[in-house]
């Protein structure tokens, strides 16, 4: 298993209107591809600005291969667009992760 950790920081009162573009606009399309997340979260403490998000893949190829069909996607595209006209992303981390053997990870039906 793979598990994508995303780390995005908005400009400081921009949050909301950035989530709630995604809810309005990208949530169905990315979930259309990539499933439902592991996570997505708002911070309670640290950086009020910041939320995180986690997918779970098989492997390497089985993000690659979902990601470009989510790419290739016109719903998706026209969300990039909105967002980046929106301007209220200001940075973004990704981690590639694994699972270690001796805790696991919640598996959905």
């Amino acid at each position: 298993m793979l598990i994508d950790m995303r780390i995005y920081r908005c400009k400081p009162g921009r949050l909301k209107a950035h989530l709630a573009l995604y809810e309005k606009s990208g949530k169905a399309p990315q979930t259309r591809h990539l499933g439902e997340p592991l996570a997505y979260l708002t911070t309670e403490t640290g950086n009020p600005n910041e939320y995180v998000h986690m997918w779970m893949y098989q492997d390497a190829t089985d993000r690659e291969r979902r990601r470009a069909a989510m790419q290739a996607d016109p719903d998706w595209q026209a969300y990039l667009a909105a967002s980046a006209e929106l301007g209220a992303l200001e940075h973004q981390e990704n981690k590639l992760m694994k699972p270690v053997d001796f805790f696991a990870v919640p598996v959905r039906g």
